[in-house]
């Protein structure tokens, strides 16, 4: 039995099962004391890098699985996250755990997964905690959303998705040079966050805006802009109230 389609009933039932494991677990580390939420939330937090391991041992073609999509940097900096509570990298994840969510919606690179198989497993768990757990840190109050790490989270983002731009020309233009194939028998050609082409929905919308490899994300802009209103606006109007209550003492 596989995944797919997307949006087909068995896609549907296991983004029900995913919202009802997120809730559960939101329960279960609310009835738990700070120190044992922390621990908890630190060993879950290690799932993805769990799943980055075996993609690059179980595939033999390391170069294919290197840890530079968006969903598997989250993967590296969670732990570190959760364990710093650092508030630069936490404001930062609440943002890219989006990427986590839009994984598990547009599944079409993931349609004949096998649903009780290993590579199932390994794909669908670690992104429902990617997604899952930058909302934990806020929601339990570990790190504070705080509006004024907007531009560090944008300048990160940008940061890292040139140097990942980079990374892909790279290791194209290597493996095109040094005729390295994968286990098809194919030059290895990759494509992490997408810098080269649109792969994945939604974004061949954005290409259509700007159709050029690299620039075409930047069309993405005005939907992190919407996003981060929504996450940030309550918490500036409660602090533009506060302000005033202090002003008017």
């Amino acid at each position: 039995m596989t995944w797919g389609p997307v949006f087909g009933w068995l896609h549907i039932l296991t983004l029900v099962l995913a919202a009802g494991i997120i809730v559960g677990l939101y329960f279960l580390l609310k009835c738990m004391g700070e120190k044992l939420r922390f621990f908890t939330l630190f060993v879950l937090s290690f799932a993805g890098i769990g799943a980055i391991v075996y993609n690059l041992v179980k595939w033999g073609s390391p170069l294919q699985y290197l840890p530079l999509h968006m969903c598997s940097i989250n993967a590296i900096l969670l732990p570190i996250t959760v364990a710093t509570r650092n508030k630069t990298l936490g404001n930062l994840l609440i943002l890219w755990c989006v990427g986590a969510l839009m994984a598990l919606l547009f599944t079409y690179g993931q349609m004949n997964y096998e649903i009780f198989s290993m590579t199932f497993a390994i794909y669908y768990f670690p992104h429902i905690l990617e997604f899952a757990i930058p909302i934990f840190l806020f929601a339990f109050k570990m790190i504070k959303l705080d509006w004024h790490c907007i531009l560090s989270t944008l300048l990160i983002t940008i940061g890292i998705y040139t140097f990942v731009h980079l990374c892909n020309l790279g290791v194209n233009a290597y493996c095109l040079a040094n005729n390295v194939l994968d286990w098809e028998g194919e030059v290895i050609w990759v494509n992490y966050m997408y810098s080269i082409e649109p792969s994945v929905a939604p974004l061949p919308l954005f290409w259509s805006l700007i159709p050029y490899s690299y620039w075409y994300m930047y069309a993405v802009f005005p939907v992190i802009a919407v996003i981060l209103l929504i996450v940030y606006l309550p918490s500036m109007i409660k602090g533009r109230r506060q302000n005033k209550k202090k002003k008017a003492k």
